[in-house]
């Protein structure tokens, strides 16, 4: 079956293994990847995919409802898959104003976009919007995040992804367009910006610098593996129910501590040192205003409805990681150096 598809935000970290997942499963269907090309976005994470006949890349800021309108104009989209998103919490703190901008005015423009130009004959038309845990707020030491579960957030960042979510839904009840929500735990992988905690750790301990750990490093996290996620996102995206909300976990609960002292003996393994060395770069810094204590997913509804299970034990695939970003070093290196940023400039800045 032909489909045409927008995948929003897939120059990003989830979005780029999202996008090979289904250029290379699906090869009818049309691909259009829209990104922005912020810090955080970069075209390298899809290299070796560009050039296959049915993905196209445009460069479209979500919050430009002209850009977008264009966008849905030159395609005919019945699905749209959307990851594009301020994700990071400190930032938004820092800087709340970009996180209602993308997260939740862009989300906006794109189901006001899909809704005027999908087609009422077009039975597989779906609005997927990707979400996260963090509506729910924070757990103590006891229970999980289910389906049912009421939001609470408690940063900027989770509050804009909470009132995407509600648009999402209000279009579906209001104007009948057909949408499924995903809410997913903390993601790990190739491809991942260093802000974000394993890949910050890793090229810490591989360049000799403090590793920072907010308070006492209690706080705990679910974490599922990025291609473990995009199988999660095709399978939803194909089976899931419209109008229904699925929650996506690893079943992986680890104190950020305990995580951060399995990196360095990893990385103290991979870099031929001495056992232990790695933990005296560990620096306790002050702890972030409104940090959650815990997240954990309950992810049954999927298993069972769905038959989704992760593929890795987060052992086995924090390695992979690992191995990957000291595979990958120059990567690495360009994506800090910000000499990708000058790139993209030249490359795309006229288009």
């Amino acid at each position: 079956m032909k489909r045409i598809i927008l995948i929003t935000g897939g120059a990003g970290f989830i979005g780029s293994h999202v996008i090979r997942r289904f250029v290379r499963r699906y090869p009818e269907y049309t691909i259009v990847n829209a990104d922005k090309l912020t810090y955080a976005g970069n075209l390298g994470n899809l290299s070796d995919i560009d050039r296959e006949p049915n993905y196209h890349f445009r460069r479209v800021d979500i919050v430009d409802k002209q850009a977008v309108s264009a966008l849905f104009g030159e395609f005919r989209f019945d699905g749209v898959i959307h990851l594009a998103a301020e994700s990071h919490v400190d930032r938004s703190i820092t800087s709340p104003d970009e996180f209602i901008y993308t997260n939740i005015i862009g989300t906006v423009n794109l189901l006001t976009a899909f809704r005027d130009t999908a087609t009422e004959r077009d039975v597989r038309k779906l609005f997927y919007h990707i979400s996260t845990d963090e509506v729910y707020g924070s757990l103590e030491h006891g229970g999980f995040f289910t389906e049912q579960t009421p939001y609470d957030p408690r940063s900027p960042y989770s509050a804009s992804k909470a009132s995407s979510d509600h648009m999402a839904r209000a279009f579906g009840n209001t104007y009948g367009l057909p949408f499924v929500i995903s809410n997913c735990s903390n993601n790990y992988g190739p491809n991942q910006f260093p802000e974000k905690l394993i890949p910050l750790t890793i090229n810490n301990i591989k360049t000799g610098k403090p590793i920072p750990v907010y308070g006492k490093g209690e706080n705990i996290r679910d974490w599922l593996y990025v291609e473990d996620h995009a199988s999660a996102i095709d399978v939803i995206f194909h089976a899931g129910k419209p109008g229904d909300t699925y929650n996506v976990g690893g079943d992986n609960e680890w104190k950020n501590i305990d995580l951060v002292r399995l990196l360095c003996k990893v990385m103290d393994e991979k870099l031929g040192r001495v056992t232990g060395s790695s933990e005296k770069l560990i620096t306790y810094v002050t702890d972030r205003a409104g940090h959650d204590l815990r997240y954990a997913i309950d992810s049954s509804k999927l298993q069972k409805e769905l038959g989704w299970r992760p593929s890795v034990t987060f052992e086995q695939g924090l390695r992979m990681t690992v191995d990957w970003y000291l595979s990958n070093e120059q990567w690495l290196e360009t994506i800090i150096s910000g000499a990708y940023s000058k790139y993209y400039q030249e490359m795309y800045g006229n288009r």
